[in-house]
């Protein structure tokens, strides 16, 4: 595995909002029920397909549901070239820091 960053929940959350590109590569399902409003949505099932659409000139933070697929997926991007931040404990730390959160159909975002 290649070297990447880790970040907790809060520094993640202050970082979106400074800027940072967040990619979330969970599955639909788990983003249909629960998202940051600025994310990305870029499933770790089609990385190799969508990795064009994350910035190189950019902060890029990696979450998942728990970050072990974000740790994976940072591992991928750092061989690809980028310098990927995994943000430990994925969406449920973000969510716990007080992250915001929607859903995609309109009704009360869960993670999980």
């Amino acid at each position: 595995m290649s070297a990447f960053s880790d970040i907790d929940a809060s520094q993640a959350i202050a970082r979106v909002q400074a800027g940072a590109y967040l990619v979330d590569v969970r599955e639909q399902d788990e983003w249909d029920r629960g998202h940051a409003p600025q994310a990305h949505f870029i499933p770790m099932s089609r990385l190799s397909e969508l990795v064009e659409q994350i910035p190189a000139d950019q902060e890029v933070l990696v979450v998942c549901l728990s970050g072990g697929r974000s740790a994976r997926v940072s591992s991928a991007l750092a061989d690809a070239g980028y310098q990927p931040i995994n943000v430990l404990g994925g969406m449920s730390a973000w969510a716990a820091a007080g992250g915001q959160l929607e859903a995609a159909d309109g009704q009360e975002p869960r993670i999980g």
